[in-house]
């Protein structure tokens, strides 16, 4: 992955007096841990009071990220939610954000999405500096523009990217790492429910994480059953995690295998879901928020990764990247993923075997073992 450097552009344009600057990043979960180097750079550098406006999919880990003073939270129209929004609540977050006065908003986004929806709506709300990627010319939309080259020209990591990004108005931090603040009481709260369904945390285990946003990185059932059962043999315990809604899931994968596994999808708050990924050992999942939290407590990850975006795979944490394709019918009819399909992802991926996936599991178990280094698949320092 391509880390080349944004150019620079000109300072002279009043940030340095910012001190009351908004953050739109209002996708997944995930995509606002990724920004949180990003905007601690922002929070360092202009010692300014942050607010980010997330979507109500995000909106909970806010709480669990430093540099953030408040949280908005809106579910946009031109992002993909479970949520159908009216025109007029449009009016009302631009004259919410019209009545906090902000110096600037930055607008994080991935290099398929179009900011400009996002611009206006700063420009709407008589935001003077706007900061975003672009690919075509947004005239007066964007008062710092940054030309889009990805992935034409260079694809980086998302952290990266928003690094990169900041930095174009002189914002920059010594720590990208991702980081999540979790509390002991959720640690010893979590660990509490693990013990009332028969869990033993004194003998081995590792998170399979089945659940999926979108159903095209859906991995097969029966692939998680197999992988469990391998890991069982071996004397692990699994512990099928997700959300609410996932549950139904998690309990036919439990049950298949067997005595060894749990269904416990739904039984923790957030901040407890995150307290059991720091404890874990190891956390197997599809590319989704759970690969990103666990990136941010530290914990090695085993990704089956379904070909949609290159920009988010684990982030400076012990990791092994399993990838597979695709559905032909279930691919993006986005002109920039299409390009994705037919550059980078132009050799096929076939589903990993259970063999490999298990074989992915204990490598990284073995590279991993307290007191070990943790070299494995860092990603580069943005420069």
């Amino acid at each position: 992955m391509d880390s080349t450097s944004t150019p620079e552009i000109s300072l002279n344009r009043g940030w340095a007096s910012c001190r009351n600057i908004l953050i739109i990043r209002a996708d997944n979960l995930g995509d606002l841990i990724m920004s949180g180097p990003a905007i601690c750079a922002i929070k360092e550098t202009f010692r300014a009071r942050i607010t980010v406006l997330t979507s109500q999919m995000a909106t909970g880990i806010a709480k669990h990220l430093s540099g953030i003073d408040e949280v908005i939270t809106y579910d946009l129209p031109w992002i993909k939610t479970n949520n159908s929004i009216a025109s007029e609540g449009f009016f009302d977050i631009v004259n919410l954000l019209k009545e906090k006065a902000f110096d600037a908003a930055i607008i994080f986004t991935v290099f398929s999405q179009n900011p400009l929806p996002a611009a206006m709506l700063a420009y709407l709300a008589n935001i003077p500096h706007r900061l975003a990627y672009c690919r075509e010319n947004p005239y007066h939309l964007l008062t710092d523009w940054v030309p889009d080259k990805e992935p034409y020209d260079f694809i980086k990591h998302q952290v990266d990217r928003d690094l990169n990004l900041v930095k174009t108005i002189g914002a920059t931090t010594g720590d990208v790492s991702l980081k999540l603040t979790v509390s002991e009481a959720a640690a010893s709260n979590a660990m509490l429910k693990l013990k009332e369904v028969g869990f033993d945390e004194l003998q081995p285990w590792v998170i399979f994480h089945a659940g999926v946003s979108e159903i095209k990185r859906q991995f097969p059932k029966e692939a998680w059953i197999d992988a469990g059962k391998r890991m069982g043999e071996q004397g692990y315990q699994i512990l099928f995690t997700g959300t609410k809604n996932e549950k139904e899931l998690t309990d036919v994968l439990a049950s298949e295998i067997g005595v060894k596994a749990f269904s416990v999808a739904g039984l923790f708050t957030l901040e407890e879901f995150i307290a059991v990924i720091k404890q874990s050992p190891l956390v197997v999942s599809v590319n989704t928020g759970t690969v990103h939290i666990a990136a941010a407590v530290g914990t090695p990850i085993v990704v089956l990764y379904a070909d949609t975006n290159p920009q988010h795979t684990p982030w400076q944490v012990p990791s092994k990247v399993l990838r597979f394709d695709v559905r032909e019918e279930m691919r993006s009819k986005n002109e920039v993923i299409k390009f994705l399909y037919k550059e980078v992802y132009a050799e096929r991926s076939p589903l990993p075997s259970t063999e490999v996936i298990v074989d992915a599991c204990f490598e990284l178990l073995a590279e991993t073992k307290p007191g070990k280094a943790d070299t494995e698949t860092l990603a580069p320092v943005t420069d």
